[in-house]
């Protein structure tokens, strides 16, 4: 069975589940695995079968394009597209990140200062609507709305079911270059010129992202896509990434090494099980080193409570989870990071520049600027009577106050006015009664905020 006819039966069982939901019951995803970091309301109703929608449908190497499933997970997709020599414009750092997800939902990596984010790279997508019809939408049909206001709506607009991208042709490996910075004002000032020229210090820059240890020591990470033949390291074994930025002023990687970088580690979020330590590292299987095994520990400690019970140990009273990525201006990244370690005193911080190319109504970006993804990920102390979402409310309001806006995969707090005038609430409301006028599908409010 060739990929179109195999996709071609799997919307077939995509369209026959949704008229098997009653009408009036919520209309979702029957997916086993997320990288949301927020809790989702239960539901007893049935969910969409997207279970044989996780391929590659082509790739066509002469146009450098890829025809892909909406659930197909980059780690699928780049093994189909890389032994052609081609990868994805942008390709998320986490391997179960689904192309419909990094496309609904924003993702973001060290390529997204030359190409943007991987929305932007889509050239046509069907789309699954709130009334059950499959739509193709490209920037200029009749269906031009939808593919506007379709990123960052998290599935409030209804679930891609094919997407064809454009393909980047690389080598097979990365050279790198981890530049120390003595502040954020010095490594904002580099970023500006990379942005500029493409260059820093004489030499191409394909890829950059940063890694910010502390105040004073800031690592960009420069990427140079090259054939040289360069020795390459390895740190999906006993080795880990995010310490060699810190340590190693130069390094190399095999391409598909490059992509994956930091999904052994989870960046460096693995340390909080101990997958860090010499000794565990040794018998932890490296099949299980990567950022899906990591996101079901931390789903399972959230329901057996063993954390909780530690911190009781411990004394300590309280602790919230602030696990974020926001997006800021270039200018105001110094200023957000003073305020961060005062407020909040989480470090490391991931930095990933980005441009866009087009404005995207859900999502509102100034189109040729330069913005800053930074993430962050852990835990902090709370007082036992706090609020619920007590630092990430104060994120929230500093990131608005800055011009900036925060990814919607973690959880929010924004109060309904705030959120519709950050996030294009009327042009998504005016899309949905074109393409959802029942309301079979839950608002990104309610999805984001509302946790539906």
């Amino acid at each position: 069975m060739d990929g179109w006819q195999q996709h071609r039966g799997a919307v077939e069982a995509l369209l026959t589940s949704f008229r098997a939901i009653g009408e009036g019951e919520p209309v979702r995803l029957a997916k086993r695995t997320s990288n949301l970091f927020r809790p989702r309301a239960a539901t007893g109703a049935p969910g969409l079968d997207v279970s044989g929608l996780t391929g590659v449908i082509a790739v066509d190497t002469d146009a450098a394009t890829a025809d892909v499933q909406g659930m197909c997970t980059y780690e699928t997709l780049v093994a189909a597209t890389l032994v052609h020599g081609m990868i994805p414009f942008v390709v998320p750092q986490l391997r179960t990140i689904t192309l419909g997800g990094a496309v609904t939902g924003l993702g973001i990596e060290s390529t997204s200062l030359r190409h943007g984010l991987p929305h932007e790279s889509v050239l046509e997508m069907d789309v699954l609507t709130g009334s059950g019809e499959i739509v193709t939408a490209t920037a200029d049909n009749e269906h031009a709305d939808l593919f506007a206001a379709f990123p960052n709506s998290y599935g409030s607009l209804g679930y891609a079911t094919r997407l064809r991208i454009r393909l980047e042709r690389v080598p097979g490996r990365v050279g790198l270059r981890h530049v120390p910075f003595e502040d954020a004002d010095a490594a904002c000032k580099a970023v500006h010129e990379i942005a500029e020229t493409g260059s820093w210090d004489g030499r191409r820059v394909d890829a950059v992202d940063g890694t910010a240890f502390t105040p004073g020591d800031i690592r960009l990470s420069l990427a140079e896509f090259t054939d040289a033949p360069v020795e390459t390291s390895d740190y999906t074994g006993q080795q880990i990434y995010y310490r060699s930025v810190g340590e190693r002023e130069t390094d190399a990687l095999a391409m598909l090494d490059y992509l994956w970088r930091w999904d052994t580690d989870w960046f460096w979020c693995s340390g909080a099980f101990g997958a860090q330590h010499p000794v565990v590292r040794r018998l932890w299987p490296a099949r299980w080193r990567r950022s899906d095994v990591y996101h079901r520990l931390v789903g399972l400690d959230a329901r057996f409570g063993v954390s909780r019970v530690l911190d009781r140990v411990r004394g300590i009273p309280g602790r919230e989870r602030v696990i974020q990525d926001v997006e800021l201006p270039l200018s105001a990244v110094p200023e957000f990071l003073a305020w961060f370690d005062a407020e909040v005193g989480m470090r490391p911080v991931w930095l990933c520049p980005l441009r866009t190319t087009r404005a995207w109504p859900t999502y509102p970006l100034t189109p040729g600027e330069v913005y800053v993804n930074l993430g962050f990920w852990g835990t902090v102390e709370v007082p036992a009577d706090a609020p619920a979402g007590l630092v990430n409310r104060r994120i929230e309001a500093e990131v608005h106050r800055l011009g900036g806006h925060k990814s919607l995969y973690s959880e929010a707090f924004y109060d309904r006015e705030t959120f519709d005038g950050l996030y294009g609430a009327e042009h998504l409301d005016a899309v949905r009664r074109r393409y959802d006028p029942a309301g079979r599908l839950s608002t990104l409010y309610d999805k984001a905020v509302g946790n539906s």
